[in-house]
């Protein structure tokens, strides 16, 4: 069977993403991934839409955790479609596109960090929303993602930026609902205890 790749037209993430909910899109929308997977194993790019519409804020969102960098982890999310297309036949279970779609994403995105081990810099953009709208201490906030590891960032982004449930995260994770509930409250404590430290050191 030849790479899906071959039958697929280049065209942008972002567009592709934008134009997803035209025309037979729409009708493929509520499909669940197994059926979209193997409809795209047999050619069809509007399949490959729809898939890229729902797994793409993400996928930018879990490289963003690794790279810090909005721009930089849209760039992941991109080659990250452009591998799926090339190796979508090795999927063995269609079920589990999703946390295999964030696997590779996420080496993606630490193959451009290996190659710029510099550019982990935390801007504006990259915070969860809700650390702008209801916590004035944004600076400790930015400070304290830059120095949670990647997978505890990951966590919040996907929470609180992508508002995932946390049905939704364990599978995207490929982790139980347990595991992604007791990761997501050590991930909350730490940005806690990290913002109690910042308020007594600028108190003392």
């Amino acid at each position: 069977m030849r790479p899906f790749s071959q039958d697929f037209p280049s065209y942008s993430m972002k567009a592709m993403v934008s134009c997803s909910g035209i025309g037979k899109g729409m009708r493929l929308a509520e499909r669940p991934d197994e059926e979209l997977v193997s409809a795209v194993m047999g050619g069809d790019v509007d399949s490959f839409v729809v898939l890229c519409h729902r797994y793409y804020p993400l996928l930018v969102a879990i490289a963003r955790a690794v790279l810090g960098d909005g721009h930089l982890a849209e760039d992941a999310a991109q080659e990250t479609f452009a591998k799926v297309c090339r190796r979508l036949n090795d999927l063995k279970n269609p079920k589990r596109f999703g946390a295999w779609i964030a696997t590779i994403c996420r080496n993606e995105a630490g193959d451009i960090l290996r190659r710029s081990p510099k550019i982990i810099s935390l801007n504006e953009r990259d915070i969860p929303a809700k650390a702008h709208d209801s916590n004035p201490e944004t600076d400790a906030v930015r400070e304290i993602l830059n120095l949670m590891p990647p997978e505890s960032r990951e966590l919040l982004y996907l929470r609180y930026r992508n508002n995932l449930s946390y049905e939704a995260m364990a599978d995207l994770l490929d982790i139980s609902v347990e595991a992604v509930n007791g990761r997501l409250r050590r991930a909350r404590l730490e940005v806690k205890t990290h913002l109690e430290h910042s308020r007594n050191r600028k108190s003392s």
